[in-house]
């Protein structure tokens, strides 16, 4: 019970204090309890958490049809129960008696659920009983999206695109691994498949650190789609290249393994710490700033500066399906006149003939073309170079009109396939990147 109990207040912190699964399950500073679980049990809780909130919409109509009359507000934990079991039995292999069981104990453990344990069991054997027409709800993906999201997508997307969208994000993703080299030899010794943009993909793989060659520093966790920004840098051998907003630090450790001198701003110190070790368990180096990249002034331009904003991160639900529930729409202007600012200081900050990738891991196009265009319709001295299929390994689809990269959740890591002709090596994240030349 006390894995459910640990899940029950990491989905009420997603929905009721918008804090994020990342910094709820985070060995050294999420849940106070969670270090006192073995292993299955702490992996149970981070599938049990994200699968209620990767169904949330779903789920919530499933146990507004089966409640008689609204629950009072003091008893949101009830509600939140009520998830954590429904989701155990409409979505998850769990027998439904011990779903119930279970979440009739959690209830009776709280001081204003103890007067709805009668509720709870009864709303949920209702849910066991209708199993089959529950799952069977039409259009899922758009049950289980915020309607403001859905919304922005059709407008952006078209409605076929955005419905892709919204379905691929109710696929649990693979685990993607970029490697230091020899991609295919590390497929085959980790059980995976090498994609053709060199990543290692598994499916599940379990406890990251237990793998091969994690502590040897051979490969680190990364989206296929993340990992192809600092490729349209091009060979950045020799070169001093900056990358801003750099943690965890994936793109840092991209571009010194591939021979670049690097520095890498963060403004988060705790977040700077995190990227020091992984590039020490990977054995590169780089330079590490804690400073606001908005602000930031180095002492000489560089060569090249890799720019992933912070963004809405819309196009990470497939991974983070928590953002859908944190994030709202009056949010995402204040975030693009951040990037527009961080924008600005990358271009001051490189040389003349220098290149600039700008990147965000969101789908929202305020977030990404508009800033871009913006920038160049004001007059700032840069050209934008379009992306050719070949520098992203043949996905042609995943290039926008004006040759920026464009991946979509509804998108397959593999050449010439179509958004709706689903690969089973899954999907990627949405990402966005425009490359800028400084003139």
């Amino acid at each position: 019970m006390e894995a459910r109990r640990i899940a029950v207040d990491i989905v009420a912190g997603a929905l009721k204090r918008a804090q994020t699964l990342d910094a709820a399950l985070d060995s050294e500073h999420g849940h106070p309890d969670l270090a006192r679980l073995d292993a299955r049990d702490r992996a149970f809780v981070k599938v049990l958490a994200a699968e209620t909130l990767r169904r949330h919409g779903q789920i919530d109509l499933a146990i507004k049809r089966f409640l008689e009359k609204p629950l009072p507000k003091s008893a949101a934990m009830v509600n939140t129960i009520l998830s954590v079991g429904a989701c155990q039995i409409l979505f998850l292999d769990v027998p439904p008696h011990a779903a119930v069981d279970t979440a009739v104990s959690l209830a009776a453990a709280d001081r204003a659920g103890r007067h709805f344990r009668g509720v709870v069991n009864a709303v949920l054997r209702r849910i066991d009983g209708a199993r089959d027409d529950l799952r069977a709800m039409p259009d899922p993906g758009r049950l289980n999206t915020p309607g403001w999201l859905a919304d922005r997508w059709t407008a952006a997307y078209g409605a076929e695109v955005a419905g892709a969208i919204m379905a691929a994000h109710l696929e649990e993703p693979p685990l993607d691994l970029t490697v230091r080299s020899e991609p295919e030899v590390w497929a085959q010794r980790l059980g995976g498949t090498a994609l053709p943009t060199g990543t290692v993909r598994l499916t599940g793989a379990g406890d990251v650190t237990r793998l091969a060659g994690f502590e040897d520093g051979a490969w680190w966790v990364q989206d296929v789609a993340a990992a192809l920004p600092a490729k349209l840098l091009g060979n950045v051998q020799g070169l001093r290249v900056v990358d801003l907003c750099a943690a965890p630090g994936g793109k840092t450790a991209q571009l010194a393994a591939a021979g670049a001198t690097v520095t890498a701003v963060d403004r988060s110190a705790a977040r700077m710490k995190r990227l020091e070790a992984n590039l020490a368990r990977l054995g590169l180096a780089a330079r590490t700033v804690v400073a606001d990249a908005a602000e930031w002034q180095p002492d000489e331009p560089f060569d090249a500066v890799l720019l992933d904003a912070p963004c809405a991160a819309t196009g990470t639900l497939r991974r983070h399906p928590d953002i859908a529930w944190i994030r709202r729409a009056s949010e995402i202007g204040r975030l693009a006149d951040l990037q527009r600012r961080l924008l600005r200081r990358a271009v001051d900050i490189v040389k003349p003939g220098g290149t600039i990738v700008y990147a965000t891991c969101s789908l929202e196009p305020e977030e990404c073309e508009a800033g871009v265009d913006a920038l160049i319709d004001a007059g700032a001295p840069v050209e934008r170079v379009p992306v050719g299929a070949g520098e992203i390994f043949g996905l042609d689809q995943c290039l926008s009109p004006a040759g920026d990269l464009r991946t979509l959740p509804a998108h397959t890591p593999v050449p010439g396939r179509d958004p709706s002709d689903r690969d089973p090596r899954g999907g990627m994240d949405g990402f966005y990147a425009a490359r800028l030349v400084r003139t």
